[in-house]
């Protein structure tokens, strides 16, 4: 399997490769993974620049950096296999996108703006983006993000629109095999209730959950433990805060049921949850093919 790292020389780039390293060091066999290290250079490349002084600046800025990859490059343990690619393109996220389908990647993993409050999440206009059109998961490390040497629990946000079982299904997988427990969360955001009926939301969300449960405890098949916990607040943000977050662990969110399919879409509920998750945050393509995302978040 393999994982495309967006890296920049910055904080947000050496929180991404810490991501990367936490979810191929959690697997049973960590050295299956391959690290594409991936820097990308707005413009042409030097022989295909118009002047030579843009010959000579985009040369420049190879030079810079392949120096600071290099040191990129050393942060990851022999056992696992990576390499840096410093490629070209009009935008990082297109860069990032065509590295993907260059490497047949089956994750693209970014930090979040460099600006952020502390492990916290504020969307820069590459991660934007690929929240926008990834055909892979795509991996989100919150602003300052410390990683644990492993993962010691999955939750997943369960959701009752037609794709949702595509990250329910990944998200037991990814528990099982690394061995950790599966936490299935329902957000209640209570504003939404004032014309449905607050006791009437609650019970509903209470009744999906159960039943979200039964499913995912028959999936597992006894290969981990699947509890399931329902936070209501005042706000989706609210109802996350009600919530206790183990540092250890990541969160995974499937797409809006506007996205294509096989492609990610972050719907309106999501970009909350962003705001407010203190952990890493995985988003699921809809309707994405599981045996794919086995590969990748066995992360």
């Amino acid at each position: 399997m393999k994982y495309v790292i967006g890296c920049t020389q910055d904080e947000r780039g050496r929180e991404a490769i810490s991501l990367a390293l936490t979810l191929a060091r959690s697997l049973a066999d960590p050295g299956s993974v391959e690290l594409e290290l991936v820097h990308i250079i707005r413009g042409s490349a030097p022989e295909d620049s118009a002047t030579q002084s843009e010959r000579n600046f985009q040369q420049f800025q190879i030079d810079s950096a392949n120096a600071w990859m290099e040191r990129s490059l050393n942060l990851v343990p022999s056992k696992i296999k990576a390499q840096m690619h410093v490629r070209f393109a009009d935008s990082m996220a297109e860069g990032l996108l065509e590295a993907v389908s260059s490497f047949k990647a089956d994750l693209v993993v970014v930090g979040a703006a460099s600006h952020g409050p502390l492990r916290r999440f504020t969307v820069g206009s590459v991660a934007n983006a690929l929240l926008h059109s990834s055909p892979v998961p795509v991996a989100l490390a919150p602003s300052g993000y410390l990683p644990p040497r492993l993962l010691t629990r999955v939750s997943c946000a369960v959701g009752t629109r037609s794709g949702s079982e595509a990250v329910l299904q990944t998200a037991v997988e990814a528990a099982a095999v690394r061995h950790v427990p599966l936490r299935l969360v329902s957000l209640v955001s209570l504003d939404l209730g004032v014309a449905q009926g607050i006791n009437n939301l609650q019970q509903r969300a209470q009744a999906h959950a159960t039943r979200v449960l039964e499913k995912a405890v028959e999936a597992v098949a006894q290969r981990t433990l699947v509890t399931t916990e329902v936070a209501q607040g005042r706000t989706i943000e609210a109802a996350i805060a009600k919530l206790d977050w183990d540092e250890e662990e990541i969160v995974l969110i499937g797409s809006s049921r506007l996205a294509e399919r096989s492609k990610i879409f972050i719907g309106a509920t999501a970009n909350k949850m962003l705001r407010a998750l203190p952990v890493p945050m995985v988003v699921v393509p809809r309707y994405h093919i599981v045996n794919d995302v086995v590969d990748t978040v066995k992360v």
